[in-house]
């Protein structure tokens, strides 16, 4: 699993997954599926996005498109991590919850607590691959769309009921919870740029 390992590029299509800690479920618990949300629109005002995804009570997987970028990949999603967290830490705050509160306290390493760290609301880094072909990113889409539906989840009878994914868009065409990209559609603009760029290659001989 690359789990901690740096992703060396600066664009591309990635499968980006992570977890809450101990897998326990803030993000149902304190109904956070709009906190990832705002994440993912923060994404598209970078010029990032968002062909796929779900997000699950405990954890979330989600295929990130990203446009060419100074910040490097995993300082995003860390962000996007931290942002999330931090979050689900007020939410946990105005419940009441200072149980939960204080074992995401005391999880923290001492690394991690000299650097500012406070709540350890996520496992550590994250899980990622890089898609190169059309059909892997259609393979990680139905593995995301029947997450919901497989094994102990039981979460909806069938993909497309399942709001907090993209799998109505892929089936149906209409969105669910979140308006997605479709991916054909930034395979073809990844096309359309490389053909461009090697006919202004070409006109430079």
């Amino acid at each position: 699993m690359p789990v901690r390992r740096e992703i060396p590029y600066k664009q591309g299509i990635y499968f980006i997954s992570f977890t809450c800690y101990r897998w326990f479920p803030l993000i149902e618990s304190l109904n956070g599926y709009d906190l990832v949300y705002k994440w993912f629109d923060y994404l598209k005002r970078k010029n990032h996005f968002v062909p796929g995804f779900v997000i699950m009570p405990n954890h979330l997987h989600v295929l990130i498109s990203f446009d060419k970028t100074e910040k490097s990949i995993n300082k995003i999603i860390g962000d996007g991590k931290r942002f999330i967290a931090y979050e689900l830490i007020n939410r946990l705050k105005q419940k009441g919850n200072f149980e939960l509160i204080k074992t995401l306290q005391t999880a923290v390493e001492n690394k991690d607590s000299k650097r500012g760290k406070k709540h350890e609301v996520w496992e550590d880094s994250f899980d990622w691959k890089f898609c190169e072909t059309e059909k892997f990113i259609n393979q990680k889409l139905s593995y995301m769309h029947n997450n919901p539906c497989a094994g102990k989840w039981k979460l909806a009878s069938d993909p497309i009921h399942y709001p907090h994914s993209s799998a109505k868009f892929y089936i149906s065409g209409k969105h669910a919870a979140y308006e997605v990209k479709n991916v054909e559609d930034l395979f073809k603009e990844d096309l359309n740029h490389n053909a461009e760029s090697t006919a202004h290659t070409q006109s430079h001989e």
